[in-house]
């Protein structure tokens, strides 16, 4: 099929693709990837990916904002990257054993990581942090992990946003405080008593549906000296942000090294990984527990991962997607402005949240979506978008036009509510 130009041009291959799916997988499509609840010119089935731009089932071309939800980070197919795989994959991947490159890759990741000094592998953010929960427990032998009220650290029972199957045991080890409030962890920390063992907490607050808020430094040293203070781990789930902030974990900007760290999403740039980082104080514990996987250990992604980390290294990736986020959030702030609605861009420049004042059931943020969609430019209505160093100036000039467009849409709509 040939590539069409930017804007929607149909969606009857996805028509059809949702019909048969229907039939096999319930609900049609499930998880965070489902545009069940997205505006409906979004697809549902994506066809392919190069550098900034993806292409739906139907041929419609995107700026990608979104980038898989974060693995992308240098862009789609890097060809570094991809021609590592490959390289790996005439190999083997999936074996009796680990390749060599998992002790490459496990000694990288301790180079370029300044609070670790071992690594170990899974596939999804949610293995990794619900192993950093159960290694701090094994080396505590304590119960209570202390998370954010509002924050998602993945989707298994005990951490899912979604109570469907979730039984209140699956919960009865949790403590909730609030971010970037010391007292409420404070608090949180004096019920849990003699049986904390951890304190898991995100670089930023980026809840889905909500702005976003960076994180006060004296909030995160807070709880590295209350996790001194009480033998407790603390855990930084870096499964978002890896990799984008910053070249090691997110907090090294702070001064605030956590105890362990789950990663996954960028650190393979879109090959299937994740990684709990930890120091010597915690080893032990991690020794202790039984954490597999039959696909665990598989070498492809891990030399993805080596690759990814060199290219980042190498392209000044993090720096160049700062410059970029930031030129995006000065052209799309100053066309709020020319369009005269009032917004709220939160977050990293590198990992950007839109909303729009008084839009509480979120309607104008789905109009913006959707007319943005239309206008060739793939972002998310109610999660955080991400930049990925592949963006060139072109892209920006692209996706600059379609927001624009999509605040033309909004301030028709508001237009509207107003002369009824």
């Amino acid at each position: 099929m040939t590539e069409q130009p930017s804007g929607t041009t149909g969606h009857t291959v996805d028509r059809r693709l949702r019909e048969r799916a229907q039939a096999v997988i319930p609900g049609g499509m499930y998880g965070h990837q489902s545009a069940a609840a997205l505006p409906a010119a979004y697809p549902q089935f994506m066809r392919s990916g190069r550098g900034a731009r993806v292409w739906d089932v139907d041929g419609n071309e995107y700026v990608d904002l979104m980038c898989s939800y974060g693995p992308v980070v240098l862009g789609h197919q890097h060809p570094r990257v991809e021609e590592a795989a490959a390289a790996q994959a005439a190999l083997g991947d999936c074996q009796n054993g680990p390749g060599p490159v998992m002790v490459d890759l496990a000694e990288l990741l301790v180079r370029t990581v300044r609070h670790a000094d071992w690594a170990m592998f899974a596939k999804n953010g949610t293995d990794a942090t619900t192993m950093c929960c159960t290694i701090a427990r094994a080396q505590t032998g304590r119960r209570i992990i202390l998370t954010a009220a509002g924050a998602y650290h993945g989707a298994a029972p005990w951490c899912t946003p979604r109570p469907a199957g979730v039984t209140p045991q699956d919960r009865a080890n949790l403590g909730r405080y609030t971010y970037n409030d010391l007292a409420s962890v404070r608090q949180a920390a004096a019920e849990a008593g003699d049986d904390l063992a951890a304190i898991l907490v995100s670089p930023f607050r980026h809840d889905a549906g909500h702005d976003q808020e960076l994180v006060d430094p004296d909030f995160a040293r807070g709880l590295r000296a209350l996790c001194d203070a009480t033998g407790a781990a603390l855990i930084l789930d870096d499964v978002r942000c890896g990799f984008r902030l910053h070249l090691g974990s997110s907090w090294e900007p702070v001064g605030v090294q956590p105890d362990l760290s789950a990663w996954s999403k960028a650190i393979a740039n879109g090959h299937p990984l994740a990684a709990v980082l930890g120091n010597d104080a915690f080893r032990d514990g991690a020794r202790q527990v039984f954490v597999t996987g039959s696909f665990w250990f598989s070498a492809v992604p891990m030399a993805a991962a080596v690759a990814t980390i060199a290219a980042l290294e190498e392209e000044r990736a993090v720096q160049a997607m700062e410059q970029a986020g930031t030129t995006l959030r000065d052209g799309i702030l100053a066309q709020a402005r020319s369009w005269d609605l009032s917004v709220n861009y939160t977050g990293p420049a590198v990992m950007p949240y839109l909303s729009f004042a008084g839009d509480d059931d979120r309607r104008l943020a789905g109009v913006f979506a959707d007319a943005a969609l239309r206008g060739g430019l793939y972002l998310h209505p109610r999660h955080n978008w991400f930049v990925s160093a592949a963006m060139t100036g072109d892209d920006i000039a692209r996706a600059l036009e379609a927001t624009d467009k999509a605040f033309a849409a909004v301030r028709k709509q508001l237009g509207n509510r107003e002369s009824t």
